[in-house]
């Protein structure tokens, strides 16, 4: 029996849509499922959910639901991480606070002052769990939907680099549907094959029976000029490459679009987006409670085709397949930094998990990338080292902070952030930096 364990399993339709695709395999054998969460409401809704779902598919699936982690962990085969450090409150507070200096977000948990943020959060988390793990359950694959992405498996490649870990993320699957919607192509038919860092990414391969799509993109793009309205249009006219994540992300990650007032408005940007998102799952949250409450069923995506289930069946099964996975770059992409994390094409299948190196990246994109590639670095250097200056110099090279505020302003904001986050963050990181300190 394959044992799974939803940390965080509280992310009720993350837990719902993880679990119908882990059923919708025949072929997978039984299923002991753990679910986590260390609030007992949503551990509650997680829990009715599985058994829901687990029905609707006329199944028998094995599901305990405990608020204690190690019971959770002990023997699993396959641990998925989907957890938010300080909930919503946190994510507001990675927003706002920035935002009342005027620099803008949209969505704020990748890289940036918010990905900074959310990832020094999530460390003291990561570095527990990881613990439990090697006591309870050392053989397991660490699956991590948590961002950010590339941080959060950089930190665990530190404090547990004995742990298989992967990161998951679908920007790259669903840029390639689509793209493909776009120009007309079935998906299916398609070869694409994209690499770079998590939610900035390049799609380097695409073509169709053995046909370049790119032109066919191009003339799209001109026949539309609403499509020139995209910000991954924009990047991809001026780097010549598209990248595999959501305009509303990528606006984030250069000095391009969200200083410029003009920009915002030309590219449809709605700064804070994310905070309505994430009202918006809270809502999705109690709209699933009230549902379990009177019995009506939940509603299931269909073709969601998460990579966590398509892992877990190819390990299981042996089938091999072909995902795009964020792993630490040990030789994959040469002019990225090794040891930082990369998304690079992935084999998983009766060989277990094969990173698959793809040389050197266009030049262009991976000066684009090293600068996202440094927020990281310095961001886990504060972490490892305890040194809160390395916040404020994480955020001081990041591209959109510092195109739209001085040194001393990010210095500024930095305080007030630590002090809004308080003891969610390491102790020696909670440390007022004067602005003007020498």
């Amino acid at each position: 029996m394959t044992r799974v364990t939803f940390i965080g399993a509280g992310s009720v339709v993350f837990t719902r849509q993880l679990l119908a695709d882990l059923l919708g395999f025949d072929d997978l054998g039984p299923l002991d499922l753990r679910l986590h969460d260390i609030d007992s409401a949503r551990l509650a809704v997680a829990e009715g959910t599985a058994r829901q779902v687990a029905e609707r598919f006329g199944k028998h699936v094995d599901v305990t639901a405990t608020l204690d982690r190690r019971q959770a962990l002990d023997g699993a085969d396959f641990v998925i991480d989907m957890v938010q450090i300080g909930g919503i409150d946190a994510t507001k507070k990675d927003l706002e606070i920035p935002e009342r200096y005027g620099l803008h977000q949209t969505i704020g948990d990748t890289t940036g002052v918010g990905g900074v943020f959310r990832a020094l959060r999530t460390f003291p988390f990561l570095t527990a769990l990881t613990a439990d793990m090697r006591e309870v359950c050392p053989d397991a694959v660490f699956l991590n939907y948590t961002n950010p992405m590339a941080m959060n498996i950089w930190w665990t490649s530190v404090v547990a680099p004995e742990i298989t870990a992967l990161g998951l993320c679908h920007s790259v699957y669903w840029t390639a549907h689509d793209l493909a919607d776009l120009v007309g192509v079935p998906v299916d038919e398609t070869h694409y094959r994209a690499a770079g860092v998590n939610h900035q990414s390049w799609l380097l391969e695409w073509s169709h029976e053995g046909r370049d799509l790119y032109p066919l993109l191009r003339e799209k793009i001109r026949q539309d000029p609403e499509l020139e309205r995209r910000v991954r249009v924009e990047i991809f006219r001026r780097v010549g490459y598209y990248p595999t994540e959501t305009s509303e992300h990528s606006s984030e990650y250069t000095d391009w679009f969200l200083r410029d007032p003009a920009q915002i408005e030309r590219f449809r940007l709605q700064p804070l987006e994310y905070v309505g998102i994430s009202e918006e799952n809270v809502a999705e949250f109690h709209s699933a409670q009230e549902a379990l409450a009177t019995g009506a069923p939940l509603q299931l995506e269909e073709g969601a085709a998460e990579y966590a289930p398509q892992v877990i069946h190819s390990l299981v099964t042996g089938t091999e397949r072909t995902i795009h996975a964020n792993v630490v770059n040990r030789g994959l992409i040469d002019n990225l930094p090794q040891g930082a994390v990369v998304e690079v094409p992935t084999i998983v299948g009766p060989a277990g998990i094969a990173p698959q190196a793809v040389g050197a990246l266009p030049v262009q994109c991976a000066a684009i990338n090293r600068s996202y590639v440094s927020v990281n670095e310095l961001t886990i250097e504060a972490a490892r080292t305890g040194d809160p200056r390395l916040i404020r110099q994480a955020v001081l090279v990041d591209p959109n902070a510092s195109s739209s505020l001085t040194p001393e302003k990010i210095w500024e904001l930095c305080n007030d952030l630590v002090t809004a986050h308080g003891d969610l963050l390491p102790e020696p990181l909670r440390e007022i930096l004067p602005a003007g300190a020498l």
